[in-house]
């Protein structure tokens, strides 16, 4: 009774908190960024240092991802091409036993783990890659894609073959636990606790950034867009806007990861699929410069001489966009995969394939389209505009109502980004603490909390920290990666022999034979 009503008085102090607009009027916001900034200077500028690539600077984050997915394409003989059909298979359903342990299907797995990675990178995000490092990066950002295919499944294979059963028969996992696992099993238990909890420590504070903050203050940004503009009623109005979306996140994420699935599972369809339509459409209506797009796109990707950087620059550029995109590297999706209902972990790193060919193949190529066959021709890239401004620009030199679904489709990138990361902080905060109801509780109203707070004060420098710490921890999920790579390769052959011996029941076709029986 004393922890319920503790927990009670907590929720009260912050929701008056967050409605007490003298608190902000305080310069909260001031004193927070002057206590955070030094701290996210010296992280960022570790995590995003640039070295001396031939003569251009890459930061060392994205070559150690972008060697590391090259390294398992290869490694896993190109799984990513010989695993494609299988994988659509699994989340089709056709191997999907409902008996197994897990809380959810393959395909709400993959729904959870695409809806965390399609944000608005996907839209503004691709354009400043073309901005910077011109049509080329739109090729090389394909490429990026495709090896990250074979880094999520190495990762996810891994997250549900040493994800841990609570007696609720809920299930917990993630690179902190086949982190762990790894030390443990080899007689360093101090040393895998240590690097569990610092995983999911850095988890913990990524999430209420990049996966919470940012994404809420996106979303009040495109909403004020389509009520108005700077004549909009909500313009300054960010609290009341802040609250409604955590509230709406707190009724999803309430009901655990299958609430969470079964709303991702339509969400994410439905938001893929208004945004690749309204591409599509916009392409087609400039179809006569398609052909010469794509010459351009292909040229400056290989191009030696360029404003821009020639080959190396869109190489650079193109990959970072990728990889920032669609997480590859850095573990977070395997959290949500690993509560997949199945008895062999392979077949949920195949399913996870998925996700960077969505992400990164689809809907980036897409963007990059828009913008090179409407956006280059027009001569918008010669007005100044940058990110999102500019691939609504795009749309609207067609239709001048085409930002509207843009908008749309951006809030549900930002809201269901915002569920499936409240998941992945949820577990995170579970590993360091317990997986007692009140412990969740307590994160998931800070978590709700920090999204309110997103709209109503600019913290930069939170959001910075939180984006370095987000990107640190693919160092030693990386390095676990690589230590278990001969493990993932004996466990992904066996599964796929077993599924061509007919020994991996096709449940899907027995279902069909019942029903001709």
């Amino acid at each position: 009774m004393n922890r319920v009503r503790g927990l009670s008085n907590t929720v009260v102090l912050i929701v008056g908190a967050l409605l007490s607009r003298s608190v902000f009027a305080g310069g909260i916001d001031e004193t927070v960024e002057s206590i955070v900034r030094p701290l996210a200077a010296a992280l960022s500028s570790f995590v995003f240092y640039k070295l001396s690539l031939f003569g251009y600077e890459i930061p060392w984050i994205v070559l150690w991802l972008a060697v590391a997915a090259t390294f398992f394409t290869l490694y896993m003989g190109f799984i990513n091409i010989r695993g494609f059909g299988l994988a659509l298979r699994l989340v089709r359903g056709d191997y999907h036993d409902p008996k197994a342990p897990g809380e959810i299907s393959h395909f709400k797995a993959v729904a959870t783990a695409v809806s965390g990675t399609v944000g608005i990178g996907n839209i503004g995000g691709v354009a400043v890659a073309i901005v910077i490092g011109g049509p080329g990066a739109a090729f090389w950002l394909i490429v990026a894609g495709f090896v990250s295919m074979s880094t999520k499944l190495v990762e996810c294979t891994l997250g549900v073959k040493y994800r841990k059963y609570n007696p609720d028969g809920s299930v917990s996992g993630g690179p902190m636990y086949y982190l762990e696992h790894y030390l443990v099993s080899r007689g360093f238990p101090l040393m895998g606790k240590g690097l569990g909890r610092f995983y999911a420590l850095a988890l913990v504070i990524g999430c209420l950034g990049i996966g919470n903050m940012f994404q809420s203050n996106q979303a009040y940004v495109q909403f004020v867009t389509i009520t108005g503009g700077d004549s909009s009623y909500f313009v300054d109005k960010g609290w009341l806007f802040g609250l409604a979306i955590a509230a709406l996140v707190g009724v999803v994420i309430l009901g655990g990861i299958r609430s969470i699935a079964a709303v991702a599972g339509k969400i994410v369809p439905f938001m893929a699929v208004l945004y690749m339509v309204s591409a599509v459409v916009i392409i087609a209506m400039s179809a006569e410069h398609i052909p010469a797009a794509v010459g351009l796109i292909v040229g400056s990707a290989f191009s030696l001489e360029s404003v821009t950087g020639g080959m190396v620059g869109a190489i650079i550029v193109g990959f970072q966009r990728a990889l920032f995109s669609n997480e590859a590297g850095l573990g977070s999706a395997s959290i949500a995969h690993s509560a997949v209902q199945t008895d062999h972990p392979a077949s949920e790193g195949l399913v996870s394939l998925l996700e960077p060919f969505i992400d990164t193949i689809v809907i980036c190529t897409l963007s990059s389209l828009v913008i090179v066959v409407t956006a280059y021709p027009a001569g918008l890239m010669d007005q100044g505009l940058q990110g999102i401004a500019l691939t609504s620009a795009a749309f609207e030199h067609h239709f001048s109502w085409a930002p509207y679904p843009l908008a749309v489709a951006a809030l549900l990138f930002a809201f269901s980004t915002s569920i499936a990361w409240s998941y992945y902080g949820l577990k995170a905060w579970t590993y360091l603490f317990s997986e007692h109801p009140v412990s969740e509780n307590i994160f998931k109203l800070v978590f709700c909390g920090f999204l309110a707070l997103g709209c109503m004060i600019q913290l930069e420098a939170v959001l910075d920290f939180s984006d370095a710490m987000v990107f640190l921890i693919s160092v030693p999920n990386i390095l676990g990666l690589y230590f278990y790579a001969p493990e993932i390769k004996r466990e992904v052959r066996e599964f796929i022999d077993g599924v061509n011996r007919g020994d991996v029941r096709n449940y899907r076709q027995e279902r069909a034979r019942a029903s001709k029986a």
